[in-house]
């Protein structure tokens, strides 16, 4: 990070050199490219100066702590530098996110695909647990839902739910929920209190736009059947459901939610999209996790990320090692704590893996 920070601290003050030299004033051009660079770098050395001047006044309040006589003096020394620590901290977040450009497709919309794994009955209403705690959270940020398919169980939990949120900064929040949740608790059904480990799996696409991922169609095999509800039991009349298979990966595809079967033709064709869009992610995600220690955005829907204890009221994020005892509030869409940790191991893992960033 020190190598990282020296590297752009040198090449601004060579930009602002090379800005006042004659030859690239005289070329429109030039300056205006070392202009825009300049400027693309303006606010990491402004982040860096006032993160330096905290840490200096830090220092010179340590040192009256240690050395004053005067009690008051003191007292308000000490005072000062717990605002000033707390500013601190918060400035080198903020410092640490200039140094890591945003994924571009942190701002995308997701689509969301959660299914119950291991465990039966008790997975598929573990699985509805979790669609209602993403449901909490993305109303706590004011972004919208739109259904695309759901599968419910015999007993009230869900076979599976796909369902597309709309939110500015969507993907970049919620990217790290990727992979296997496991819960551990008594089954209402279980008559002798024995606890249970049953899980689910929960998959975050961005959503992807048709100039994201082109499909040719003769690379489709689309399908149309009636809808059918819980039990096999036909819920319309007319061959509405879609089946689109990709042929080339034979990623498979359906939607019967919607009475149309245009509308649930495109649907089925913006979730394929977003799957195609996500192989290309997770792909990218593990060549770049070969040398990454934590591996937070890997890829790997296979790993089981976070356990959920109910006896413990416990929630613990295994790549991480963050747990926190306030499962129930977690559960009504209390995620941000967890969500941050997430955000802030992702960023300090970039820095220490890119060449620059290392020490």
């Amino acid at each position: 990070m020190d190598e990282k920070t020296s590297q752009i601290l040198a090449r601004y003050q060579e930009l602002e050199r090379l800005m006042s030299e004659n030859e690239v004033i005289a070329n429109p051009n030039r300056l205006k490219e070392l202009a825009m660079e300049h400027g693309r770098l303006a606010p990491v050395v402004e982040s860096w100066s006032r993160l330096k001047r905290l840490r200096n006044q830090i220092a010179e309040n340590k040192q009256i702590i240690d050395s004053e006589p005067d009690t008051e003096l003191v007292e308000l020394a000490a005072e000062e530098l717990r605002t000033l620590e707390k500013e601190e901290r918060l400035q080198c977040v903020k410092f640490e996110k200039l140094l890591t450009p945003p994924d571009p497709l942190d701002s995308k919309n997701i689509i969301m695909e959660i299914r119950a794994g291991t465990g039966g009955e008790e997975a598929a209403l573990f699985a509805a647990d979790l669609y209602r705690m993403y449901s909490h959270y993305l109303e706590s940020q004011s972004w919208r839902q739109e259904l695309i398919s759901m599968n419910y169980a015999e007993q009230g939990g869900l076979k599976e739910a796909i369902f597309l949120i709309r939110g500015e900064g969507a993907y970049g929040r919620l990217k790290f929920e990727s992979g296997v949740h496991r819960v551990q608790r008594v089954p209402a059904t279980e008559a002798s209190g024995r606890i249970h480990t049953s899980a689910a799996t929960v998959a975050v696409l961005p959503e992807a736009e048709e100039i994201d991922i082109v499909l040719n169609p003769e690379d489709l095999k689309i399908d149309v059947f009636r809808s059918s509800g819980p039990g096999g039991q036909s819920v319309n009349t007319t061959d509405s459901a879609v089946r689109v298979t990709h042929l080339p990966t034979q990623l498979v595809v359906t939607c019967q939610d919607e009475k149309s079967q245009l509308k649930n033709k495109n649907k089925a064709l913006s979730v394929l999209r977003s799957r195609l869009l996500d192989l290309k992610v997770q792909e990218a995600a593990q060549k770049r996790a070969a040398d990454r220690r934590l591996q937070i955005g890997s890829g790997d829907r296979s790993a089981k990320i976070r356990t959920y204890n109910f006896p413990q009221s416990r929630v613990t994020d295994h790549r991480v090692g963050l747990s926190l005892h306030k499962l129930e509030s977690i559960l009504n869409g209390d995620l941000d704590e967890l969500i941050d940790a997430l955000a802030a191991a992702d960023r300090e893992d970039s820095l220490k893996s890119s060449p620059a960033g290392k020490a």
